[in-house]
């Protein structure tokens, strides 16, 4: 029984990760590539057939394999990755919010930088 709870919970995270995923291919503040690769990982509990449809797809699956196989991110996505995140830290300095969450926001998104431009180019 709970072997039969676990998948189900992996399965409806992947179809969230994959809902996800779709918003952000028309939001361009909204990653996309990062919820399918979580979509992957938690189909490979959830439902193997859903995960081998990510895999395959066109344009959606080489990203994935390349992430699975190395850990390997596309200079042209860590170049959009980066600029997105210095973009979205534009309304947080024309908000005048308070210098604690300037702070706490530029060391996340450093941190986030630091760890994308450090992984090998795909």
């Amino acid at each position: 029984m709970t072997d039969r709870i676990i998948r189900y919970i992996h399965l409806t995270l992947g179809v969230f990760c994959v809902a996800l995923g779709f918003i952000g291919v028309f939001l361009p503040v909204m990653p996309t590539t990062i919820f399918l690769i979580l979509a992957a990982f938690f189909f490979t509990k959830g439902s193997p057939r859903l995960r081998q449809w990510l895999l395959d797809h066109a344009h959606f699956g080489p990203g994935i394999r390349a992430w699975e196989k190395t850990g390997a991110i596309p200079r042209r996505i860590k170049a959009i990755s980066i600029t997105m995140m210095m973009m979205s830290f534009i309304p947080t300095l024309l908000l005048a919010v308070p210098p604690i969450y300037l702070g706490l926001q530029a060391a996340l998104i450093g941190a986030g930088a630091l760890y994308i431009l450090t992984r090998p180019d795909g």
